[in-house]
């Protein structure tokens, strides 16, 4: 992508966004010292903040979509700079001035034409369960149970689903789905900068919510969670949206799902950016894996709040990068320095970039990934 020419009323309109806490920024360059980007390539999110402070002149592009959004300097940041913020107001900026990667062009126009990013028809976004008879969400129903676009169009994404499925009904669970009226929550579009496709997307999310009643909503991603709760305000205090490893670690608590048969791995759980640092759950997917008999819960070195991104947001599942720069391939090495034969994840962009990871090192002999709900539904027994 070639430089952007010099737009003054950048830092306005970034203001505008909601970001305008760039402004304190005091150039220490702590966001540039604890960047993963930094682990594999040389990248300066503080050079980023005093380019938007001069109106982006100087600006190359490409330096602009690296950002995963995962978090890690907005938590260390010392004067409380918004710097994901910033880059998701800078990339609309940039989108609006006709500028972005061609690899989002084929998920961005997706999701406008058919509500997902993945290129599936939208009369194919119930597929992945007809076979599973999940009744259809009402009046009588207390959650809906809202499919993650991954889940409804890639086959590993479904087998999560499925396992989900299975242990909410042994739980005894009131859930319901509504259909292909849903649309993608639209968290890729909005980090990536597209706010007309995302406003698109919450828009007729929104509407179907409201006419349909909906009040208590689980998701099995946390980008999907990070939508719902941060990114609908028309749903705000209305809404009450639970990832599914919290629900499961609380039908756990309550006795309702009981683990029986032994799962004899020695297991890893790798915190996903979205749902450790950007929404401080942690404790319950551990909770969850330690109740599960014959698992041994070992942590990798960088761990909780200290995790590392698999490179997934933000954009990143989409985008073309170097084996050697992805973050899941160093991921995939510390979990395997771990001892640990089985990755647990609570993501679907960590459970596609950390199997590719897995293939990259040609390690899948040793080592595989599988989500939280899998492993429990395997020992309660709705593995099958």
């Amino acid at each position: 992508m070639s430089a952007i020419l010099p737009c003054p009323e950048v830092t306005d309109i970034i203001r505008e966004a909601g970001s305008g806490t760039f402004a304190v920024c005091m150039q220490c360059g702590t966001c540039t010292s604890v960047c993963p980007w930094n682990l594999v390539a040389s990248y300066s999110p503080r050079t980023l903040i005093r380019l938007v402070s001069l109106g982006l002149e100087g600006f190359e592009g490409d330096s602009l979509w690296n950002c995963v959004t995962c978090h890690t300097c907005v938590e260390r940041c010392p004067r409380g700079v918004e710097i994901a913020d910033v880059v998701r107001a800078t990339r609309s900026v940039v989108i609006s001035m006709g500028s972005e990667p061609v690899e989002f062009r084929g998920p961005l126009g997706s999701l406008r034409a058919d509500g997902n990013p993945w290129s599936g028809e939208r009369s194919d976004r119930t597929k992945w369960r007809e076979d599973l008879g999940v009744p259809a969400f009402g009046a009588e129903t207390e959650w809906f149970l809202f499919t993650c676009c991954t889940q409804a169009y890639d086959a590993r994404g479904a087998r999560v689903g499925k396992a989900l499925i299975g242990l909410l009904r042994r739980a005894g669970l009131s859930f319901g789905c509504l259909g292909r009226e849903e649309s993608c929550c639209g968290e890729m579009a909005r980090k990536a900068g597209a706010e007309e496709v995302f406003a698109g997307l919450r828009a007729s999310n929104t509407a179907l919510f409201s006419e349909q009643a909906v009040r208590k909503v689980i998701v099995s991603s946390p980008h999907c969670l990070d939508a719902f709760t941060r990114d609908y305000p028309d749903l705000d205090g209305s809404l009450e949206v639970v990832h599914h490893t919290a629900l499961l670690a609380r039908l756990l608590e309550e006795g309702k799902l009981v683990p029986k048969r032994e799962v004899p791995r020695r297991v890893t759980y790798h915190d996903p950016c979205y749902l450790g640092r950007h929404h401080g759950v942690y404790d319950e997917p551990r909770a969850v894996l330690s109740a599960i008999p014959g698992l041994t819960l070992v942590e990798m070195e960088r761990s909780r709040e200290k995790s590392l991104c698999c490179g997934g947001g933000g954009g990143g599942l989409w985008r073309e990068i170097p084996a050697e720069q992805r973050f899941a391939v160093l991921r995939a090495r510390e979990a395997r320095e771990t001892g640990a034969d089985t990755i647990a994840v609570a993501c679907p962009y960590c459970m596609s970039m950390l199997e590719d990871a897995i293939k990259v090192l040609d390690l899948e002999n040793e080592i595989r990934v599988r989500d939280v709900a899998e492993l429990l539904a395997e020992s309660v027994g709705e593995d099958e």
